[in-house]
C-alpha cells in the first residue's frame, strides 16, 4: 500500500488504473529539492508487462480496422485537452526533471505541435498505384500497422518524446506500451490520462512504470510486440536493438550525440556565443542535441570564448519555478557524479578549466543537483571531453587552423546527431553541409532544436532505424 496522504501513480493497463502486481511503489523525489517526495510511482514487473500486452493485442483489431481520420480524432481531442493543461504539465517538467520555466513551457509547446501535425496524418496516410505489366490488373500500395508497438523513453524530455512516439503509433493503427523513465512518472502519468481522457478506446494506450531491466528488457523480448521504439543512452539502446533485432522485431533506436559548432573567423560572434551559451547549458546541457563542442578558427577564439565565459557567468541557478531562473538541477545524484567526474577527467588530461566547474548551492536549494556551466580551452580532439558524450553543462572549446581542420575534428566522433556553422561565406556554407555526419544540420543558428513538420535522427552511432518527427514518422509504425 502506498503512504496515506501521498499522491500516486498507477499503471494503466486495459483502460484501468492499476497497482503493480507485486504492490511496490517508487519514489519521485524533487532535483531541486532531493529530500521532496513528489509522489509514489507503481513499480511494476514482469506481470504487469504481459498484462498491458495482453490489453494491447486484444485492443489491435478492432483499432487497426477503424479508419485513419476516426484515429486521428481522438489525437484531435487530446490536443484540445492538452492545450487546456499547458500549465499543469510545465509544473510537472519544472518539479521533477528541474526543468527552468521557460524551457518547460517550450517542451509543452513542442509536444502540442508535434501531436497537432500527426493528428493531421490521419487524412494523409496514402499509398501508391503503379502500371502493371499484365493487362486487366491494377497494382497499389497500402500501409498498415505494424501491431502492439513498445515505447521506451528517457527522462530528459519526458513529455515531448513520449509524444512524438506514441502519436504516430497510435495514428497509424497500433496499439501501444509505454514504458516512461522512472525518474519522470508524473509526466508520464499525465500524458497517459488526457489521452484518456480523450475517449480512447480501453487498451489501445497502456502504460507500465519501473525499473528498465524487469519492464524494459520484459517489453523487448515479449513475443507479441512487434516493434520496439527506444530512445535513450549507447549502452541500453545497443543492448536493446541486439536482442530485438535477433527476435525479428522492427526496432529504432536514438541514442547520444557529440554535437559540434563551428565558428569560423567571419563570423558574427555575438550571434555565434549566444547560441553556444544556449545549446551548451539551456536544460543544464541535458539534451542529446546540446553543444558539446565548439571548433573555433584560431584569431577569433579567445575573443569568442570571453563572450560564451560572460554569458555562463551569467546564468542564474535556483528554483526551477521561478521566472527568474536561468539554470535547474541536473536530474539526480548520479547525473551529478557524472558531470563531476568528466570535470576531473579533463583536468587531468590538460585541459584548462575556463570557468565553472564546481557544484552550485543556490539559496533554497541547497541539496539540489546544481553543476555550474563550465568550459574548458586548450581541448584537443582525442581527450575524452571532446569524445563522450557528457550530458551536463560542459563545453570543449577546441581550435582549428581552417574549415578542413575543423570538419575533420567536427567529424572525429562516434556520433552524428546534430551540427552547425556560423559563418558568412556562402562557399563555407555549402562545404560545411556537404562534408559533416551528421542527421540534422544548421546554419547561424543552435545545434538544438527541430520543428515538427522536419524529420529527427542521427548517423553513426547516434541512431539506428528509422527517422522520427515529420512525414517519415509513420514509416516505422507502418508497413
Amino acid at each position: 500500500m502506498a503512504l496515506l496522504g501521498t499522491k500516486t501513480f498507477q499503471n494503466y493497463i486495459g483502460g484501468e488504473w492499476v497497482d503493480a502486481a507485486s504492490g511496490k511503489w517508487g519514489e519521485d523525489r524533487s532535483p531541486a529539492r532531493p529530500a521532496e517526495v513528489l509522489a509514489l510511482f507503481a513499480q511494476g514487473g514482469e506481470e504487469d508487462v504481459k498484462a498491458a500486452v495482453a490489453a494491447a493485442k486484444a485492443a489491435l483489431p478492432a483499432w487497426r480496422q477503424t479508419p485513419a481520420p476516426r484515429r486521428a480524432d481522438f489525437l484531435w481531442k487530446a490536443l484540445r485537452r492538452f492545450d487546456e493543461r499547458q500549465a499543469e504539465v510545465a509544473e510537472a517538467l519544472c518539479a521533477e526533471e528541474g526543468k527552468t520555466l521557460s524551457e518547460a513551457l517550450g517542451e509543452v509547446k513542442k509536444a502540442l505541435a508535434i501531436l497537432e501535425y500527426i493528428a493531421g496524418e490521419g487524412r494523409r496516410l496514402s499509398g501508391e498505384t503503379a502500371p502493371s505489366e499484365l493487362p486487366s490488373t491494377f497494382c497499389y500500395t497500402v500501409r498498415e500497422p505494424v501491431g502492439v508497438v513498445a515505447i521506451v523513453t528517457p527522462w530528459n524530455f519526458p513529455f515531448a518524446i513520449p509524444m512524438w512516439k506514441i502519436a504516430p503509433a497510435l495514428v497509424a493503427g497500433n496499439t501501444v506500451v509505454f514504458k516512461p523513465a522512472s525518474l519522470t512518472p508524473m509526466c508520464a502519468e499525465l500524458l497517459v490520462r488526457t489521452f484518456a481522457d480523450a475517449g480512447l478506446p480501453r487498451g489501445v494506450l497502456n502504460l507500465v512504470m519501473g525499473p528498465g531491466g524487469p519492464v524494459g528488457d520484459t517489453l523487448t523480448v515479449h513475443p507479441d510486440v512487434a516493434a520496439v521504439s527506444f530512445t535513450g543512452s549507447n549502452e541500453v539502446g545497443t543492448r536493446l536493438h541486439t536482442r530485438a533485432a535477433a527476435l525479428g522485431k522492427k526496432v529504432q533506436c536514438e541514442m547520444g550525440g557529440k554535437n559540434p559548432v563551428i565558428v569560423l573567423e567571419d563570423a558574427d560572434l555575438d550571434l555565434a556565443a549566444i547560441a553556444i551559451a544556449q545549446g551548451a547549458f539551456g536544460s543544464s546541457g541535458q539534451r542529446c542535441t546540446a553543444t558539446s563542442r565548439a571548433i573555433v578558427a584560431r584569431p577569433v577564439a579567445a575573443e569568442l570564448t570571453r563572450k560564451v565565459i560572460a554569458l555562463a557567468q551569467a546564468m542564474v541557478a535556483g528554483d526551477p519555478r521561478r521566472p527568474g531562473t536561468t539554470l535547474g538541477p541536473l536530474v539526480d545524484e548520479k547525473q551529478l557524479q557524472t558531470v563531476l567526474r568528466y570535470v576531473d577527467v579533463a583536468r587531468g588530461e590538460g585541459a584548462h578549466l575556463a570557468t565553472g566547474g564546481e557544484r552550485l548551492r543556490p539559496p533554497g536549494c541547497e541539496d539540489g543537483w546544481y553543476v555550474a556551466p563550465t568550459i574548458f580551452t586548450g581541448v584537443r580532439p582525442e581527450m575524452r571531453i571532446a569524445q563522450e558524450e557528457v550530458f551536463g553543462p560542459v563545453l570543449a572549446i577546441i581550435e582549428v587552423d581552417d574549415l578542413d581542420e575543423a570538419l575533420r575534428v567536427a567529424n572525429g566522433v562516434k556520433y552524428g546527431l546534430s551540427s552547425s556553422i556560423y559563418t558568412r561565406d556562402l562557399e563555407s556554407v555549402f562545404r560545411f553541409i556537404d562534408r559533416i555526419e551528421t542527421g540534422i544540420t544548421h546554419v547561424n543558428s543552435p545545434t538544438m532544436g527541430g520543428e515538427a513538420q522536419l524529420p529527427f535522427g542521427g548517423t553513426k552511432a547516434t541512431g539506428v532505424g528509422m527517422r522520427e518527427m515529420g512525414k517519415t514518422a509513420i514509416d516505422f509504425y507502418s508497413e
